[in-house]
């Protein structure tokens, strides 16, 4: 699990402070402080921007951007709504409807101390905790349940949505039902994202394993509920 980032934070601001009170020392010298990595998603309905925590997911959002510059999302389907919860996507290609194959599954960061409010970003999964992979989830309320407990692990959240709510909002509005393989909660009109994108100063993710055989998805995935 990654340490909160509160005391790396106090301990780095000491630094600079004290860089700044040398002599010959100005504060053009002491570093920027780094900027948040965001991504924009573009859909068929709009836009909307969601900023990454590194700090508390490392993991999680180092497999996201690997997708993301990968070009993974490009014409893949918000193919999960439930109204008043959460809409899904990321893992079905918008064509033929299909699972895309994806790299290794990454372990659960569930326990980061983020919780699953409206407007965040989560990791689906399926039934064993650390399933997670490509899919993502967006909550459209808060949803408690999907944190961890002492008696269970919980899903990942490692971002939130700063521009376009209401994007998310129209997706989570949008008519459901059963549709191609989607046997339910799915929309009647195809949710496409278009492409997504890192925006922003942050271009360079930490670094995580290349598998050698990536395997295909398998042909269903859990809810996050």
């Amino acid at each position: 699990m990654s340490m909160p980032s509160r005391p790396r934070a106090a301990v780095l601001t000491g630094l600079i402070l004290g860089l700044l009170l040398l002599p010959g020392v100005r504060a053009a010298d002491a570093p920027a402080p780094a900027t948040p990595t965001q991504v924009r998603v573009t859909t068929n309905m709009g836009d909307f921007v969601i900023e990454l925590r590194p700090d508390r997911a490392p993991l999680t959002v180092a497999n996201f951007l690997r997708y993301v510059r990968e070009g993974f999302y490009t014409n893949t389907l918000f193919h999960r709504v439930v109204a008043n919860f959460v809409v899904q996507g990321g893992g079905h290609d918008a064509t033929t409807f299909k699972l895309k194959d994806t790299h290794e599954n990454v372990f659960n960061e569930s326990g980061n101390g983020l919780q699953n409010k409206r407007g965040t970003v989560g990791m689906a999964r399926g039934e064993p905790p650390h399933s997670g992979n490509s899919q993502f989830y967006i909550n459209l309320v808060d949803n408690p349940d999907l944190d961890p407990v002492p008696t269970r692990w919980g899903y990942t959240v490692f971002g939130r949505v700063v521009q376009g709510m209401d994007v998310i909002e129209r997706i989570g509005e949008t008519p459901t039902g059963a549709s191609g393989p989607f046997k339910a909660d799915a929309p009647m009109k195809p949710v496409i994202i278009e492409k997504v994108e890192v925006i922003g100063a942050r271009s360079v993710a930490p670094a995580v394993p290349t598998p050698v055989n990536p395997t295909p998805g398998q042909d269903s995935i859990l809810s996050p509920k």
